[in-house]
C-alpha cells in the first residue's frame, strides 16, 4: 500500500475512527484502525464489536492495499503533524508516515485478522438529517445507564405506516418524539444503543440528510452519513409498553414562561442536592411556587407566573427530581412550557405548545 493524502483529512477520520476501538485484551485487533487503499480513496475501518465505523478519504493510490495498526498511536501522530500533503506507505506489518520534515514507523498487525463490518447500506430509507438530530435530542437524554435492564439503555423506534417515533425512559421518566417521514424498510420495533446514536448525533451536523438501513438477520442497524457508514449492534429484548405509561385523564393544566421556571428550578436545585435532589412545586391560581428545603443548607421558595386552568382546589403540591425538570426544560428552545397533571402520586406530563411531537413525562417524588 502507498498512497498521499492531506493531513487535514486523515487527522480527521483517524480521530474519528479511534473512537471505536477496543482495548479487549483477548481480541488485540480491536484497538487497532484498519487502512485500506482502494482505486482514488483510504477507507478508515475501527469496530468495538457493538459498534463499527468506515470512513472514505480522498486520496492519491499509488498501491492499493490494507494493513492495521494501533488506533491511538496512529491518531496522536496524524494530529500533530504539519498541515498539507503527507505519504503512507505499508510493508509487511508496519505502516510508514512521512512528510517534509518528519518520518515515522508504526507497528502493525495484519488485516485478515480484522472482523467484517458493513461499508454501505442496503434497502435504505432517506432522513432528514436536521429533523433527526434534533428528535434525538429530545430523547436521549431520558435513556436509562442500568445495565441490568438492557432494553432501556437504547432508544426505541416505532415505524408507522409515515412516521417514525424514538422513545427514552430509565424507569422515572419517559421522552417522546416523533418524525414524519417514510420508512417502509425498517422493522416495526427495534432499539438501538444510546452509544451508536450520540456518535449518529455528531456526525449529523451540518448534513441535511442521511441513510438508514435495518438487517433482521444480523440484528444490526446501518446509518449512511456523508463520507461515514456508522453501524451498531442492536439491542435485544422487549421494551415496556410506553403507550399504557402515558396518563389519559389530566385535570390540571399549567402554561409558565420556559426561562423563569428553569431559572426558579436551578435555584431550587442549590438546595435540593442535599435531599435525594427533591423539588416541590405549589400550584395555586395564576402562578407557581417553587421549593427546595435542606436541613443542612437552608431553604429557597421561587414564585413563578402561570396560566393555570382546571384547579379546583386551593391548590396541588407535586414533588419531582430537580434534574429531571431542568433536563426537559433545556430540551425545549420556545418560550412556553405547558405542564399538565392529574393529582400529586400521578405522572405529570409535560411538553411544548408549539410541538406537537414532543412529549415528556416525570414521575413524582411521593410526599
Amino acid at each position: 500500500m502507498k498512497l498521499e493524502v492531506l493531513q487535514e483529512n486523515l487527522a480527521k477520520g483517524v480521530s474519528l475512527a479511534n473512537r471505536f476501538t477496543s482495548s479487549r485484551v483477548q481480541l488485540p485487533v480491536l484497538a487497532n484502525i484498519l487502512f485500506t487503499a482502494s482505486k482514488n480513496k483510504l477507507f478508515l475501518s475501527s469496530t468495538n464489536l457493538e459498534s463499527s465505523i468506515k470512513i472514505a478519504v480522498g486520496a492519491k493510490v499509488e498501491k492499493e492495499g490494507e494493513i492495521t495498526v494501533p488506533g491511538k498511536t496512529v491518531a496522536e501522530i496524524v494530529q500533530n503533524l504539519d498541515a498539507g500533503r503527507i505519504t503512507l506507505s505499508a510493508q509487511k506489518e508496519s505502516l510508514e508516515i512521512g512528510s517534509d520534515n518528519f518520518a515515522s514507523t508504526i507497528s502493525g498487525m495484519n488485516a485478515s485478522d480484522f472482523p467484517n463490518i458493513p461499508g454501505s447500506v442496503v434497502k435504505s430509507s432517506v432522513l432528514s438529517g436536521d429533523n433527526f438530530k434534533t428528535s434525538l435530542a429530545k430523547v436521549l437524554f431520558a435513556v436509562s445507564s442500568d445495565e441490568t435492564r438492557a432494553a432501556l439503555t437504547g432508544v426505541l423506534l416505532v415505524a408507522g405506516e409515515n412516521s417514525i417515533k424514538l422513545v427514552a425512559t430509565d424507569g422515572f421518566r419517559l421522552s417522546q418524539s416523533s418524525l414524519k417521514i417514510d420508512v417502509k424498510e425498517i422493522k416495526k420495533h427495534i432499539i438501538i444503543p444510546k452509544n451508536c446514536l450520540i456518535e449518529l448525533e455528531k456526525l449529523l451536523v451540518g448534513e441535511s440528510e442521511f441513510k438508514m438501513s435495518v438487517s433482521e438477520s444480523d440484528k444490526q442497524i446501518v446509518f449512511e452519513v456523508g463520507n461515514a457508514v456508522l453501524s451498531s449492534r442492536l439491542i435485544e429484548g422487549d421494551y415496556p409498553d410506553f403507550e399504557r405509561i402515558i396518563p389519559k385523564s389530566l385535570k390540571v393544566d399549567v402554561d409558565v414562561d420556559r426561562l423563569e421556571f428553569l431559572k426558579a428550578v436551578k435555584l431550587g436545585g442549590v438546595f435540593a442536592r442535599d435531599v435525594a435532589n427533591v423539588l416541590k412545586l405549589e400550584i395555586e391560581d395564576g402562578f407557581v411556587n417553587v421549593l427546595a428545603d435542606s436541613t443542612k443548607s437552608g431553604s429557597q421558595k421561587t414564585k413563578v407566573d402561570a396560566r393555570v386552568g382546571g384547579l379546583d382546589t386551593k391548590n396541588m403540591v407535586m414533588a419531582f427530581n430537580y434534574k429531571f425538570l431542568e433536563d426537559f426544560l433545556n430540551s425545549v428552545d420556545d418560550e412556553n412550557i405547558k405542564m399538565s397533571f392529574t393529582d400529586p402520586n400521578s405522572p405529570g406530563v409535560f411538553a411544548n405548545p408549539k410541538d406537537k411531537d414532543y412529549l415528556h413525562i416525570i414521575m413524582p417524588v411521593k410526599l
